[in-house]
């Protein structure tokens, strides 16, 4: 017994609500919608959106700076062309820092590909890349020797783990959180848009029409009259 007026509630508030719907779809302009719906699909012929962008030249700014950092480093420690001879020609996991410009190419390739040329929307790809370079740098911190070449030693390592993970916090964080959202709108506007589309417009005064009053009323009162007179004047 104690259920049936909790049942009448639900039922009362969901037709309230669904009523209260119709009413706020009904009221929405059919323009807005249009121009809502055209900036949706004006951003998804982009192909790509801003949020991305940002993200594809925050990659490139990783593997520009790991390069200028290393090129700097080739620079101070006796000239560009021996030491590239020696950090690459004849590379030396424990002392060369050629592998680490490797791994800012690495994840620039696979970021690129993944999220610019097949816009991917997982985080797959950049779980790859970060899990790599967090090995990767780990183990070369602990087994090499890059310590005992100056302040490079402790530069390049530091700089490429952060990059990592700042390029996983923004994907993760702010782009595919965002490129969700936004689709999620352009669905909740279409869908609103054809269900106005689909209720009539509300009827002006102007469209009623009232036609003049007839006197079929008064001809059948004078017919009445005449047939009861009629048995009168027979008498």
């Amino acid at each position: 017994m104690n259920h049936l007026p909790e049942d009448m509630e639900n039922t009362l508030t969901g037709s309230q609500s669904s009523h209260a719907s119709l009413r706020d779809i009904h009221s929405i302009n059919p323009a807005q919608l249009m121009a809502r719906i055209e900036s949706y699909e004006g951003r998804e012929k982009k192909g790509i959106s801003d949020v991305r962008r940002t993200f594809c030249l925050f990659v490139t700014f990783d593997l520009l700076f790991v390069t200028l950092l290393w090129i700097i480093e080739l620079n101070v420690n006796g000239g560009i062309e021996n030491t590239l001879k020696k950090e690459v020609i004849h590379y030396d996991y424990y002392s060369s820092y050629f592998d680490i410009f490797l791994l800012a190419v690495f994840r620039f390739k696979v970021l690129i590909l993944g999220y610019a040329v097949c816009r991917l929307r997982h985080w797959w790809a950049i779980a790859l890349t970060t899990a790599v370079t967090s090995a990767f740098l780990l183990a070369k911190v602990i087994l090499s020797k890059l310590f005992s070449q100056g302040a490079f030693g402790y530069v390049l390592p530091i700089i490429s783990f952060i990059l990592a993970w700042i390029e996983t916090w923004f994907l993760d964080f702010k782009v595919l959180p965002q490129e969700a959202e936004e689709e999620n709108r352009l669905l909740l506007v279409q869908d609103a848009s054809e269900r106005a589309a689909l209720i009539p417009a509300g009827l002006s005064d102007g469209q009623f029409y009232s036609p003049p009053e007839s006197e079929a009323g008064s001809e059948e009162e004078a017919e009445e009259k005449q047939e009861s007179e009629k048995p009168l004047l027979e008498l």
